[in-house]
């Protein structure tokens, strides 16, 4: 058996409570200061993400195409 039997569980369930015992002191002052307020404080409402549109629902897209079509039939010949 070693020269110190148990000493060693007790010395670390000693700084296992003892560092418990800090975090909770620092969680409970950083609580107090608002600063876990921060992850939950309301926010603005967002704007909906533009929808995409396809290319036969977008007016302007199709108003050039119309314009594209129009123009290049004029310019080509009459074979008639």
């Amino acid at each position: 058996m070693g020269a110190y039997p148990g000493s060693v569980g007790k010395f670390l369930l000693v700084i296992i409570v003892f560092a418990a015992l800090v975090y909770a002191a620092f969680w409970l002052i950083e609580r107090r200061r608002g600063g876990a307020s921060t992850r939950h404080r309301p926010t603005s409402p967002r704007r909906p993400a533009p929808r995409s549109v396809a290319p036969d629902d977008d007016e302007d897209f199709l108003r050039d195409l119309n314009r594209r079509n129009r123009r290049r039939d004029q310019d080509k010949p009459n074979d008639s």
